[in-house]
């Protein structure tokens, strides 16, 4: 009797672990899905930036839109606490994140800022789209620097 009651109080800890480790799912896949956005507004820009495709102003001025709307999204619900990757799989958000959320904080809102800068001038000409796309990727690349694993 008393190794069925521990079976079952240790069936319960694991489910009550696995259904915590469930409820973070739809948050880190809504925010990979969220960085496979930006990927893809930030590819083209990039293209152009680099001279492998020709500048459309209306495809930068769009893209950069997009991806001010993008940084809008309000990141509370898409980085809970147990969705880093020492405690799930699938994920490459280190803890570090959550050790000092307001360096985190810090380091979106410098994303937010310099995502402002390029949608304002993306779409006018490609010395604008040039000189404001460095400090999204400076601000894209210190985030993950800190708070990114490696592939």
């Amino acid at each position: 009797m008393r190794h069925t009651m521990i079976s079952a109080a240790a069936l319960g800890l694991t489910l009550a672990a696995g259904a915590a480790l469930a409820d973070v799912t739809p948050a880190v896949e809504a925010r990979q899905g969220q960085f496979k956005l930006y990927a893809f507004n930030l590819g083209p820009l990039v293209q152009m930036a680099q001279g492998n495709i020709d500048y459309d102003a209306d495809a930068a001025g769009v893209a950069a839109a997009n991806l001010a709307a993008l940084v809008s999204v309000d990141q509370a619900r898409l980085w809970p606490e147990g969705s880093d990757n020492a405690t799930i799989e699938g994920t490459r958000a280190l803890p570090a994140i959550w050790d000092d959320l307001e360096d985190f904080a810090s380091k979106f809102s410098d994303l937010q800022q310099a995502v402002a800068g390029l949608e304002g001038s993306a779409g006018t000409d490609l010395d604008g789209l040039r000189a404001t796309l460095g400090p999204v990727g400076a601000a894209c690349s210190a985030c993950h620097e800190a708070n990114r694993a490696p592939e």
